[in-house]
Parts: structure tokens; C-alpha cells; sequence
């Protein structure tokens, strides 16, 4: 697991599986920095997905251009 900068912590309630929590527990998995580390994941993958949906037409125009007009500055190229 990653480990993260230390953030302030805000208790919260949540309801969870029975089964699953009992299983987590008994293997000695530590549920709230287990939570934390997959809404953090979830966090970041929502956010990119958003960024991405957000300039699909950006982008899409962009390759349109480098598409027809080729790189800016491609004559500059040292590689």
C-alpha cells in the first residue's frame, strides 16, 4: 500500500458489509486507512475521468490540427 502525506482526519460513520468487515478484522486489515486508501484511488480516478470528459474537444481539435498541420515547431527539433 502507498503510504500518504499525514492529512487531517474527520471521524465518519459507514455502513459496511457484515461479513466483509469480520473477514477484514480478522485478518488484521486496517479498515479506516484501507477506506481511505480506496476513496483516495476513486478520488483520483474520478477527477481524471472528469479532466479527460471536460476537454475530449480540446483535445480532439488539438489532434485534428497536429493531424493536418503536423507538430509546432517540428522544424526546431533537435531529435
Amino acid at each position: 500500500m502507498q503510504s500518504h502525506p499525514v492529512s487531517v482526519k474527520k471521524a465518519t460513520n459507514l455502513s459496511l458489509s457484515a461479513d466483509v468487515l469480520a473477514e477484514a478484522k480478522g485478518l488484521g486489515i486496517n479498515i479506516s486507512q484501507a477506506c481511505d486508501e480506496f476513496l483516495r484511488d476513486l478520488v483520483r480516478t474520478e477527477r481524471a475521468r472528469r479532466w479527460k470528459t471536460d476537454n475530449a474537444g480540446f483535445i480532439a481539435e488539438y489532434n485534428r490540427i497536429v493531424e493536418s498541420e503536423g507538430l509546432p515547431l517540428t522544424e526546431w527539433r533537435t531529435f
